[in-house]
């Protein structure tokens, strides 16, 4: 990339291009119908959505793809911020000033005159003091509801054992897990199923957490094994896979586990 790619001024220009597109878009006669149209309501999911596909493109370390995933994303920010500022809520500028200041209040040893290094509990009791300053009361505030439930767990125990409500160590969320096999093979109907079925998942994160193991990364990665795995499987059999029997199909999981350990 060259000085004058990368210049201040160039910079600027990139983004003020890119909101003068979303205002065009959103132009109330000669805008595009389908942008004109959208709400913050109808936009989020595609906003989760790009946030995955960055999150994708990293995991397969393809910059190529991760720019232009990027791009999506920054483009639903502008989105929303544009319509904020259609209601005359806030505008694009807002949000840039809001989250500067709120990074340089975040980092007082960096752009303050505060020394020391930046740990999780140091960063922890500053995001607190913010919440405080929001008028949130409950340590369970501010944890999106729009989370990921696996991940949404691991945080809402979080903010939790920070308020001492924890076991001392592993093995009292290690037997809630037996605890709630029990219940959810006891229970009978539907809903007691269901309902005991959410309480042994939570009950499993926590005890991951207790590990110092972050449950959504390792179920990230478990996923992408079993899927790497199960491709496997279907080639070594060809296109009779699924008429083999399960033994059949269990000897070939066994083929290409010991082929990842063997590295063929």
């Amino acid at each position: 990339m060259s000085d004058s790619a990368s210049s201040p001024s160039n910079k600027q220009n990139a983004i003020n291009r890119l909101l003068e597109i979303m205002e065009t878009l959103r132009h109330p006669q000669n805008g595009c119908e389908w942008d004109i149209a959208q709400t913050f309501e109808t936009i989020a999911p595609y906003t989760i959505e790009e946030a995955y596909e960055v999150a994708d493109a990293i995991d397969r370390s393809d910059m190529s793809e991760l720019r232009d995933e990027i791009g999506d994303l920054l483009f639903q920010v502008v989105f929303h911020a544009r319509m904020a500022e259609e209601s005359g809520h806030f505008e694009f500028s807002d949000v840039v000033t809001s989250i500067s200041d709120k990074m340089e209040a975040r980092h007082p040893h960096i752009f303050g005159s505060e020394t020391g290094v930046m740990g999780e509990i140091r960063w922890e009791s500053l995001k607190e003091a913010e919440r405080v300053s929001k008028g949130e009361s409950s340590a369970m505030d501010g944890v999106a509801q729009a989370l990921p439930a696996l991940m949404r767990a691991q945080k809402l125990q979080k903010r939790a054992a920070r308020t001492g409500f924890d076991w001392p160590d592993t093995s009292g969320s290690e037997a809630k897990i037996s605890e709630e096999i029990a219940e959810l093979k006891a229970a009978r109907s539907e809903n007691d199923r269901a309902e005991e079925a959410g309480d042994l998942l939570f009950a499993t994160v926590n005890y991951i957490r207790a590990n110092g193991i972050d449950a959504e990364e390792a179920l990230r990665a478990a996923n992408k094994k079993f899927e790497l795995r199960f491709r496997g499987m279907e080639e070594l059999a060809g296109a009779g896979f699924e008429r083999l029997s399960l033994d059949e199909k269990e000897e070939l999981w066994d083929k290409v586990k010991k082929s990842e350990k063997s590295g063929h």
